[in-house]
C-alpha cells in the first residue's frame, strides 16, 4: 500500500511540475476543461465520448513524456549534441501526431454531425 501511494505523490508530482512549468501543457488541460463538456454534447454513444476525451487526454500523455525526455536531455549537456537533438525532436514530433489524430478523431465526429443536420 505504501508503495501504491508513493507511486501517487510522484505522479500528482509530475503533473503539478508540468502544469507549472509547461505552457503547451497547461493550455492542454484548458482544452480538456472545454472538451469535456462539448464531447458531452457531441457524443451519442459513450464510446464518442471516450474517443473525444481520449484524444485530448492522450496529447496531455504525450506532453508529459515529452517534458521527461527533455529533462533527461538538459540533465545530460546543454551543449549540443546530435542525439540529444534527435530525442527532442522525436519527443516534439511525438505530440505533433498525438494532436493530429485528435483533430482528425474530433473532425471526424463534426462532420458526421453536420452531416446529419444537413444530410
Amino acid at each position: 500500500m505504501i508503495r501504491l501511494l508513493n507511486a501517487f505523490r510522484n505522479s500528482r508530482d509530475g503533473l503539478i511540475y508540468v502544469a507549472r512549468h509547461e505552457a503547451a501543457f497547461r493550455l492542454e488541460i484548458i482544452l480538456f476543461v472545454v472538451s469535456v463538456p462539448v464531447a458531452y454534447l457531441l457524443s451519442d454513444t459513450t464510446l464518442i465520448f471516450l474517443a473525444l476525451t481520449g484524444s485530448i487526454i492522450l496529447i496531455m500523455i504525450v506532453e508529459l513524456l515529452n517534458t521527461g525526455i527533455e529533462a533527461v536531455c538538459d540533465g545530460l549537456s546543454r551543449d549540443f549534441m546530435k542525439e540529444i537533438k534527435i530525442a527532442k525532436d522525436c519527443g516534439s514530433a511525438a505530440v505533433l501526431l498525438s494532436t493530429f489524430l485528435a483533430g482528425v478523431i474530433w473532425l471526424s465526429v463534426l462532420v458526421g454531425k453536420l452531416g446529419g443536420v444537413f444530410g
